[in-house]
C-alpha cells in the first residue's frame, strides 16, 4: 500500500502542471525564443552575397556621345539683276531661267469678244479738249468787266487761246485768276490772250477783262477756235 502511494507521488501528471503556472510561462519562453533565432537565420539566408561573392556583370550604358552631324548645303543666294528691288526676298522664276513675262491677255465681255478699251489721253470724239463759256461779272457807266471760263476736258495738260472782238470799245486790262499770266495781243476793238501754263486735266481756269465803252454781248468769243458758250 505504501508502495503504491509513493509511485503516485512521484508521477504529478496533469494536476502538477497546472498547479504551478510558472513552468507554463516558462515554455512560452522559450518558444518565443526558438522562434526567434528561426526568423533570423531566414532572414540571414536572404541577406546579399557575401564579400568575394561574383557580382553578375553590369549592363553597358547607352552612350552620352551625340552622333556626328551632317552638313547641311546651303543654297547660294541667286544674283540681284538690276532693276529688281533689293527689299525682294528672292528672283522671280522667270528672272531666273532668262525668260520673258507672259503677257496679259485682254479683257473679254461677257458675250465672249474682246473689249474695246479707250485712250484716256483724248478728249471724247466730237467735244473739244477746252471749252470756255462767257458771262458778264459787272456792268457799270461807261464799261464792264466781263468773264471766259475754261474747262480742260481732256486727260492730259492743255495750253489754250481766247479770242474776243466787240462793236467798238477799249480793252483796259485782262488777268487769269490763279495762274501765271499770259500774252495779250489787242486788235481794233478786240483782242487775243493766249495762255501762260496749261490748264491740268479735268481743271479749270477763268480769263477776266476789263471793256470800256463796248457792248457786253461779243460779236467773237473763241477758245481755241471753238465757239464759247452762255450766249
Amino acid at each position: 500500500m505504501s508502495a503504491m502511494r509513493r509511485a503516485r507521488r512521484l508521477s504529478p501528471g496533469p494536476a502538477a502542471i497546472v498547479s504551478s503556472p510558472w513552468v507554463v510561462v516558462g515554455a512560452g519562453v522559450v518558444v518565443m525564443v526558438v522562434l526567434l533565432f528561426m526568423v533570423l537565420g531566414t532572414y540571414r539566408g536572404r541577406s546579399p552575397a557575401p564579400d568575394g561573392a561574383s557580382a553578375p556583370p553590369a549592363l553597358p550604358l547607352p552612350s552620352a556621345e551625340a552622333p556626328p552631324s551632317r552638313s547641311t548645303p546651303v543654297a547660294s543666294p541667286a544674283p540681284v539683276l538690276p532693276g529688281l528691288s533689293g527689299r525682294a526676298s528672292g528672283l522671280p522664276p522667270s528672272a531666273v531661267a532668262g525668260s520673258r513675262s507672259p503677257s496679259v491677255a485682254p479683257p473679254v465681255s461677257p458675250t465672249g469678244g474682246p473689249v474695246a478699251s479707250r485712250s484716256p489721253s483724248r478728249a471724247p470724239q466730237g467735244q473739244p479738249a477746252v471749252t470756255g463759256r462767257y458771262r458778264v461779272v459787272q456792268s457799270f457807266d461807261g464799261g464792264f468787266i466781263g468773264e471766259v471760263s475754261m474747262v480742260n476736258a481732256s486727260a492730259q495738260g492743255r495750253g489754250w487761246t481766247v479770242r474776243l472782238e466787240f462793236s467798238g470799245g477799249r480793252l483796259v486790262t485782262a488777268w487769269v485768276e490763279g495762274v501765271p499770266q499770259g500774252t495779250i495781243r489787242q486788235s481794233g476793238s478786240g483782242f487775243t490772250y493766249v495762255s501762260g501754263v496749261d490748264v491740268r486735266p479735268g481743271g479749270s481756269v477763268s480769263l477776266r477783262f476789263h471793256m470800256e465803252r463796248a457792248s457786253s454781248t461779243p460779236r467773237v468769243c473763241t477758245v481755241d477756235e471753238v465757239r464759247c458758250g452762255g450766249f
